[in-house]
């Protein structure tokens, strides 16, 4: 299938006075969370709000902070989510995709707003 990345704009909803920082992010199928690299967390003054155990590819396990409130944007979609402090390098997880109702293209190899929704997230919540 290879790499999906999707360009996203983060930014620290508690300091507003923060610039937003424009990246490039893995759509990770196999991650439910953010992910973010520390030198990210701290660009964006995000606070720890306590840890999170965590299970990596490799079978490890590992504590790592959870920071946030993020807002995330892509397009015309955003939402809100906490992140996990890991690796080096952004990973979009299913949490924040499902949020701003996303599909994966792996044909285009791209990430996209759902077609089936174009102007407005849907949520499925029954």
């Amino acid at each position: 299938m290879g790499h999906i990345f999707a360009t996203l704009q983060l930014s620290n909803p508690r300091k507003p006075q923060l610039q937003a920082v424009t990246l490039k992010a893995l759509a990770d199928t196999g991650a439910l969370m953010l992910c973010l690299p520390e030198h990210v967390a701290i660009q964006l003054e995000l606070e720890t709000e306590s840890q999170r155990e965590v299970s990596v590819a490799d079978g490890r396990a590992m504590t790592v902070p959870y920071v946030g409130p993020v807002k995330v944007v892509f397009e015309n979609r955003m939402c809100y989510v906490g992140a996990l402090v890991l690796g080096d390098e952004v990973l979009l997880g299913a949490v924040p995709k499902e949020d701003m109702d996303l599909v994966l293209s792996p044909s285009q190899k791209r990430i996209t707003v759902n077609p089936a929704n174009p102007n407005i997230p849907h949520a499925r919540v029954k």
